[in-house]
């Protein structure tokens, strides 16, 4: 563990939504995580009680908006609340995984953009930063008039890759959809492997299948998105790529919501590894056995750092060999 970090003025904070990547960016810093706690009424209602003392301190509060979305967000509103009456100097949120990021335009007529509302739900309560991984579209920070740092994950994967030596000529990274092609595209310059897309059906229809753009044929294939929800995306294209004779496939995401049956589709499918990192707090029942963590915690440590100290962020949107 890191020595300990000198600076009264900072402290950090977790909520429920992901406790132990919480303490792992505590203990990167260098700092015991504070003393608060959460209490829920018969009747639904929480509360929060910070239990020392904030005042004019630079406060760094971790939760994300995994399962259940709606009672995380909820706690992080009201622990922003409670810090601002209670004089911290800045409340700077550290969001691993944001929630409804994907509700970012009017796909539809007379649909909400929530992403936005979520937003403007946290500059209300009074937060003052924000500091996320991998948002599902980087386009979101221009929603916030706070400023937001986006902390991207392909260099982790880059580095997994790597040292599993699944690189060069003989890979193919694959976007399982047309609108992950610029993330895939990122990772296939880290592996100088190719590129290939597997264009699928729209999700309102009754069968979803695809077709690969690109040569598959006894590559092996890494399958790279932003989110596992159900696994449906992930599992149609793995299926398309096998038929398309690709030799084995990988998968890796930021986030590994694995909601609903996500865990049962995804077992099914012979996945050579599925690798996410631990932005969300996993439940047991979705770690299958092919089933790769790997922390962000030292990248999202060495970030708050970065923003406490003042000092540039660039040297974390790369990784060194």
């Amino acid at each position: 563990m890191p020595e300990s970090y000198e600076d009264p003025c900072l402290k950090i904070f977790s909520l429920n939504s992901n406790k132990p990547l919480a303490e792992k960016i505590a203990a990167v810093v260098g700092v015991e995580l504070g003393k608060s706690s959460v209490q829920k009424f018969s009747d639904g209602e929480m509360t929060i009680n910070i239990e020392e003392s904030i005042r004019g301190d630079e406060v760094y509060v971790i939760q994300g908006t995994s399962y259940p979305v709606n009672d995380h967000l909820l706690e992080l509103l009201i622990m922003i609340d409670a810090l601002k009456r209670a004089s911290a100097k800045t409340i700077n949120i550290v969001m691993p995984y944001y929630g409804y990021a994907r509700q970012d335009r009017t796909a539809k007529p007379r649909e909400p953009i929530t992403a936005k509302l979520v937003a403007d739900l946290l500059e209300k309560a009074g937060a003052t930063r924000v500091l996320t991984l991998d948002l599902h579209t980087v386009q979101l920070q221009g929603f916030f008039d706070i400023p937001v740092d986006n902390l991207f994950t392909m260099p982790l994967f880059a580095k997994h890759y790597q040292d599993c030596q699944l690189q060069g000529e003989d890979i193919v990274v694959v976007s399982p959809k047309n609108s992950g092609v610029a993330r895939a595209r990122v990772l296939s310059k880290y592996l100088d492997a190719s590129l290939a897309i597997v264009d699928q059906t729209d999700r309102e229809a009754e069968i979803r299948s695809g077709y690969v753009i690109g040569d598959v044929t006894g590559k092996t294939c890494i399958l790279v998105d932003d989110i596992i929800n159900t696994g449906e995306t992930l599992g149609i294209a793995a299926n398309v790529l096998l038929e398309a004779g690709a030799k084995e496939v990988y998968a890796c995401a930021s986030h590994g919501v694995f909601s609903a049956n996500a865990a049962e589709l995804l077992g099914a499918i012979p996945f050579k590894k599925i690798c996410v990192t631990d932005s969300v707090d996993i439940p047991e029942a979705a770690k299958l056995p092919n089933l790769d963590i790997i922390t962000c915690s030292e990248l999202m440590g060495d970030a708050l750092k970065r923003i406490h100290e003042n000092t540039p962020m660039s040297p974390l949107f790369g990784y060194r060999a």
